[in-house]
């Protein structure tokens, strides 16, 4: 698929994928990674020619296989990030802010250039915000501006920013190692904390919050890293 354009094809193989991870026994931590030298170019050619030919009610189903495919990445327990080089468009850059965390190589570009065809990024749409926040959404989504990893990183869509191709398998490579150090529920549970206590008063989440780290505490993974600290050995998770 010519520079990980999005097409039906496509993105049924990453939802078949990212459902498959959901359930893996053993996944520490799953990277997203174009083939190539791009990381996505958003919508395939031919896959748009023949959107504009479909009715409003095939329109919406096609806009729900991506929308899909994007909540089964967001649903993955293991940490995910996304490993950016080259450029990042339209979907392609959505695909980046619903993973956990992005590291980009200097020279990658991203734009959510859906307005310049007269289109909004919808589907993308919560995940863009819930990265770089309503007023940078509204900015980056209206003006469909090309920005770089200095200004993705600034406002949120990347975590880190990297020299090159090979520091970015460096980067993969050091964040495998330091996933290995944390116990797997866990990581699960604090993906699922935060999206349960987001933008939501602290008082409402008090007695919810306290009721989880007092059950985690007492789980066979919460017993056995705090006895494991306490015996100054490594934890049975940690290979």
């Amino acid at each position: 698929i010519r520079r990980n354009a999005f097409n039906a094809e496509l993105i049924a193989a990453l939802h078949e994928a990212f459902e498959t991870l959901q359930g893996a026994e053993g996944v520490r931590v799953v990277f997203l990674r174009g083939a190539g030298s791009t990381f996505s170019a958003g919508a395939d050619l031919d896959w748009m020619r023949e959107a504009v030919d479909r009715s409003e009610a095939d329109n919406r189903d096609d806009a729900m296989l991506l929308a899909r495919m994007l909540k089964s990445l967001w649903d993955i327990p293991a940490l995910t990030v996304a490993l950016v080089e080259g450029g990042a468009y339209g979907g392609g850059a959505g695909l980046a802010a619903a993973c956990d965390m992005a590291v980009a190589t200097a020279d990658a570009k991203f734009s959510f250039s859906e307005v310049r065809l007269g289109l909004i990024a919808a589907t993308i749409s919560p995940y863009v915000v819930g990265a770089v926040g309503p007023r940078e959404a509204r900015a980056l989504f209206a003006t469909g501006k090309v920005f770089d990893a200095a200004y993705a990183e600034k406002v949120g869509l990347v975590s880190e920013v990297v020299a090159d191709g090979a520091q970015l398998t460096e980067a993969r490579d050091r964040i495998a190692r330091e996933m290995m150090a944390c116990g797997p529920e866990a990581v699960a549970q604090s993906k699922k904390l935060v999206e349960d206590v987001a933008f939501r008063p602290a008082e409402d989440v008090m007695e919810e919050t306290a009721r989880r780290i007092a059950r985690v505490r007492v789980s066979p993974e919460g017993q056995e890293g705090v006895r494991a600290f306490l015996e100054k050995r490594k934890p049975s998770w940690l290979v």
